[in-house]
């Protein structure tokens, strides 16, 4: 049996030793040209070269990013089967549905990557140059103007609720497959009001086909100096940002977590990398352990369940 034993666990360690010795698979649960994917797809390059195995992107799209959060959540505990996400997937869709298959407890926090506000953004055509406009509008046509969002429980919308609770509005809440879609949709005029990822969004609000209001922050950002904060726009008590991350399935062995971190902490160093994100109007913020990242989430945790909570968005 000690014999068994030991050469288990020799083995256990000769594969995490090796790790990776195959691609790795990056589970982005919301659909491609969304904000998510495209700060994916911009680290994966760099993320394969710090690893020296191919990295690739994967989208699984829906339910507010919960199908891809679902299947890494069942994946083997080996690191080769991660999920790049933000708080939609793994903190609010579990507090809007407790019925989901699993939990922020299925998984293994790497590393926060990222931070960025999202964009208060409306069509061209409404005639809304302002937030005040914004809000005199939907207070003479309660529930008239549509919100698009990245998904029924993605960090869009729940900004767009937190705004609605702030602002005393009504707006009407549309979820879509990704925040590509969801922009699209207001480009189009079939929805006119969107709180949208910086890189879904920013090239359309600087190029005139969409209507930039306010950052979801409260203070002003040099990542996008064009745009007032929610403090200058008339409502200081409103302030939202979005997060990058990487989670590995729960159970995965701490030398892998580990690896992986450091390959992504040298890949976010990268000036190309930190380029790309930044032209994006997305900040590179990377934590600074898998726990430092852990502390991170259990704060955050508890903002976005106290929204949810509020918003009466919880499924029974």
């Amino acid at each position: 049996m000690s014999i068994l034993l030991l050469l288990s666990t020799s083995a256990s360690h000769a594969t995490t030793d090796n790790f990776p010795d195959k691609p790795v698979h990056l589970i982005v649960g919301f659909g491609a040209g969304g904000g998510t994917d495209v700060v994916a797809r911009a680290i994966a390059k760099q993320l394969s070269l710090e690893l020296g195995q191919s990295v690739v992107v994967e989208n699984r799209p829906g339910a507010g990013g919960s199908i891809g959060a679902s299947y890494v959540a069942r994946a083997k505990p080996d690191g080769y089967t991660l999920l790049f996400t933000s708080a939609s997937s793994v903190t609010i869709s579990p507090a809007i549905n407790p019925k989901l298959d699993y939990t922020q407890s299925d998984f293994t926090p790497v590393a926060q990557v990222t931070t960025a506000p999202l964009l208060l953004a409306v069509n061209k055509d409404l005639g809304i140059r302002s937030v005040s406009d914004l809000i005199a509008r939907t207070k003479e046509n309660p529930g008239a103007l549509n919100f698009a969002s990245s998904g029924l429980g993605s960090g869009p919308h729940l900004a767009g609720v937190y705004f609605q609770q702030e602002a005393d509005v009504d707006l009407t809440h549309v979820p879509y497959k990704s925040g590509a879609a969801s922009v699209t949709s207001v480009l189009a005029g079939d929805t006119q009001v969107t709180f949208a990822t910086t890189p879904t969004s920013l090239g359309l609000i600087r190029s005139g086909e969409l209507v930039g209001l306010a950052v979801t922050t409260r203070e002003a950002t040099a990542l996008v100096p064009e745009l007032e904060g929610m403090a200058q726009a008339g409502l200081p008590g409103y302030e939202i940002f979005q997060w990058n991350g990487v989670f590995a399935p729960a159970n995965t062995p701490q030398d892998v977590v580990e690896k992986l971190f450091t390959a992504i902490e040298s890949a976010m160093m990268n000036e190309e990398v930190q380029k790309n994100i930044q032209s994006a109007g997305t900040d590179v913020k990377v934590s600074a352990s898998p726990a430092a990242f852990s502390e991170f989430l259990q704060e955050n945790n508890k903002f976005w369940r106290d929204l949810v909570k509020s918003s009466g968005a919880i499924i029974n």
